[in-house]
Parts: C-alpha cells; structure tokens; sequence
C-alpha cells in the first residue's frame, strides 16, 4: 500500500478509486495504517509568519507536503488557505460533522473527539472511516460512524475535513471560527473539482 502522501499525486476521481481498493486490499481495520506521530512533519511558523507543516509548499492554490499530502497554511493574521476554510465550514456548518463530533472536533455526546486522533491518522484511513462508516468503544460508551461515502456535502469536500482537523490536532487553528475576510481566494483546481465531484 502506498504511503499517504503519494495519494496527491492522482486526480481526485482515481485517488478515491484506489483508496478504496488499497483499504480493501489491507483488511477491515482501518487503524492498521495509522502513523507513527514522529513521522508526521510537526508545525512551523515562517520568517513570514505564517504556519504549516515543516516541508510544505504552495501549488496552485493547495499547500502541499514534499511527498504530496494535503496540508493547511495559516497566515500571520489569522487568515487560512481555501481547503483548511472550506474544511472547516463544512465540518462545522454543512457536512453535519459538528452536530455528532462537536465544534472544532472537541467531541459531543454522540462522537469521540477528533484532535488527538488526526495527530496520527493518514488520510487514507480517515477516507475508509468516513467513506464506510466504523464502531469505536471507549469504557463503557460504544461510537457508531456511520458510512457517509454516497454523501457528496461531505466526500466532495474531504481533504478540506481533514486538512481542517490536521491543523485543529496541531494546534494552527483555535476552535474559534475564522474571519472569512482574511481566507485565500478559491483556487481554480478546488472550482473545477467540485463542479466534476457535485454532477
């Protein structure tokens, strides 16, 4: 199976296609694939204050690892780059993420936090639990996620979620809600994706 980032590398179309088939192929647990939190590229702030991953770059409007994974920038003032906004809109106020995991993924009454999670989780196998639904029991208390994977509010807009969440586990973003004056513009290649993904 490949490795997280080399998933940037396909179009979005064939990169759900063979994430399907590659969290196939590795079996029914989809936290097998979770990293090690060392191999994560930690946060930085640049002379230009701005934050990121260590290693990220700006292509087309997407801030990208060297390897090709999904990441956010968050500007000096406070401003986000487009997926790390729409990320977080969508988790918090049309995916209906919010209403089970609680804002900003503090966790709520029906669905485990999601913080501490994202510090490990590669986006394939966030892909697998979103896409197909999972149980997770905790004490006492068992979770239910359900499969959102024919939810196009959500799966449309996927790597905006967790890019979201990747910089609320950093701790890039407050779980406060972000001043959409100081956002990036959309980018063309985020238009033309959801165009193709909403037919």
């Amino acid at each position: 199976m490949q490795r997280e980032g080399d998933w940037g590398r396909y179009d979005p179309r064939i990169r759900s296609c063979l994430l399907i088939m590659a969290i196939a192929l590795a079996g029914s647990d989809p936290f097998a694939n979770a990293q090690d939190p060392s191999e994560i590229p930690p946060m930085v702030t640049f002379a230009n204050g701005s934050k990121s991953q260590e290693g990220a770059k700006e292509e087309n409007g997407k801030w990208v690892l060297s390897d090709g994974t999904i990441t956010y920038r968050v500007k000096k003032d406070g401003g986000l780059d487009w997926y790390t906004y729409s990320g977080f809109k969508r988790y918090n106020d049309f995916g209906g993420c919010a209403a089970c995991h609680g804002p900003a993924g503090i966790g709520g009454t029906y669905a485990p936090e999601l913080i501490n999670a994202l510090k490990t989780m590669n986006y394939a196998t966030f892909f697998d639990i979103v896409a197909r639904g999972h149980i997770r029991k905790e004490a006492n208390t068992e979770y239910r996620m359900p499969a959102l994977g024919d939810n196009k509010s959500v799966m449309c807009y996927i790597e905006d979620i967790y890019v979201y969440l990747r910089a609320r586990s950093q701790s890039a973003v407050s779980a406060s809600r972000p001043d959409a004056r100081l956002r990036d513009a959309k980018p063309k290649q985020a238009k033309m994706h959801e165009e193709d993904c909403l037919r």
